[in-house]
């Protein structure tokens, strides 16, 4: 048994593949026309780590209640952990994308940490591979 994929709810599809894709380094796995359970179109967006491992299905915020949810899915609390092998090329790329940096890089016993926030408000942790 393995953790297939997490839902995450953006405000739009491309604005979210273009961050995982373009600044991380994510691979698009599927990107295919759906429809809502009330016939609407959408679509199902899977993104994941390059070499695959647990991915996030791209749910465009559908309605009010998701819509106040991007950003805040897990109450103001880091929801994501990405370790990077190359802690330094990640954070160079972060920054020069204009991510907000949240603090300074902490070195803790377990490696580098910075916090930053992606661009629809998520606080994330990059930890060193």
């Amino acid at each position: 048994m393995h953790l297939d994929l997490v839902t995450l709810v953006v405000p739009d599809y491309d604005e979210a593949v273009a961050f995982f894709r373009d600044l991380l380094g994510f691979e698009v796995t599927e990107d295919a026309p759906a429809t809502t359970n009330d016939g609407r179109p959408k679509r199902w967006v899977v993104v994941r780590p390059p070499g695959g491992g647990t991915g996030f299905l791209l749910a465009r915020a559908d309605g009010p209640a998701q819509t106040e949810r991007v950003g805040d899915q897990t109450g103001g609390r880091v929801a994501f952990f990405l370790r990077a092998d190359d802690f330094e090329a990640t954070y160079e790329k972060l920054a020069a994308a204009g991510i907000e940096l949240v603090g300074p890089v902490r070195k803790e016993t377990y490696g580098n940490l910075q916090v930053f926030r992606d661009p629809f408000g998520n606080l994330w942790d990059l930890l060193s591979g």
